[in-house]
């Protein structure tokens, strides 16, 4: 494009103000904080007299770091050698539980800490200690409290399996609803008395032909995928179904 002659000289100077490169690097040049003049003691300050001189009798970072570690383990070495014997003042004998307190009671602690978990509670408790009428009553208990019911305490209960406790099976019922522990566990305590007064109801009669529902207790065995459901199997194998008769006459005793 043709320009005239008095415009060719400002058209020359905008040209050559003008960047035409807006990279990162340009940017960064020109935004480059300025430095601010440092005061007369700090330039002054000489590194080398400041800081002595290594000469190799220092430990690295994870040395210290090694040492550090061991100091904990020795002050709780300290503690569990000097405190811990005054915790003998309480000490308590203990009283293993009779049929009036049939219940155990399970929670969660996290050493303090806050977690929606610790409010919960749980009770297993075997029917057998229950104050029921009668194996009716029982019966009508193990109909009413459904998969609940157990013919084997829980694993994580912390119940070990006693042949005359557990003849009839356990109840396991556990609560969160509540944001009290007290509160939880009340509700699980009412909830059992419930069950059991329902049990020893004399005027209903119609529980005595219906048939124990053992369909959860099918599932979960069947879900462990360890062969105990195979062939009508009920419990696994051990040594004490060995027959007898098959041992030689001088072992049997």
């Amino acid at each position: 494009m043709w320009l005239p002659a008095q415009c060719r000289p400002a058209l020359s100077s905008m040209i050559t103000a003008r960047h035409f490169h807006h990279t990162a690097q340009v940017w960064a040049r020109r935004n480059r904080p300025k430095q601010l003049p440092l005061p007369d003691e700090m330039l002054e300050l000489s590194i080398t007299e400041s800081f002595p001189k290594f000469n190799g009798d220092d430990i690295p970072s994870g040395a210290h770091l090694a040492l550090h570690q061991q100091r904990q383990v020795t002050n709780y070495l300290r503690l569990i050698e000097n405190e811990m014997p005054k915790f003998v003042s309480f000490r308590k004998p203990f009283i293993p539980p009779t049929a009036d307190t049939p219940l155990v009671i399970r929670s969660v602690d996290y050493a303090g800490e806050s977690h929606p978990l610790t409010a919960k509670r749980t009770v297993v408790v075997p029917v057998a200690q229950l104050p029921l009428a009668g194996d009716m009553a029982r019966h009508k208990l193990k109909l009413v409290a459904g998969a609940r019911w157990t013919p084997e305490p829980p694993k994580n209960a912390g119940v070990p399996l006693d042949r005359e406790e557990g003849m009839h099976g356990y109840i396991k019922i556990a609560c969160e609803d509540f944001p009290r522990p007290a509160m939880n566990l009340k509700w699980i305590s009412d909830t059992i008395d419930k069950l059991v007064a329902e049990a020893n109801d004399e005027t209903s009669s119609c529980y005595q032909d219906l048939p124990l529902d053992t369909r959860h207790v099918e599932a979960k065995v069947k879900k462990a995928k360890k062969g105990d459901h195979a062939r009508g199997k009920t419990s696994r194998p051990s040594l004490k179904d060995f027959p007898k008769e098959w041992l030689p006459q001088a072992s049997v005793q």
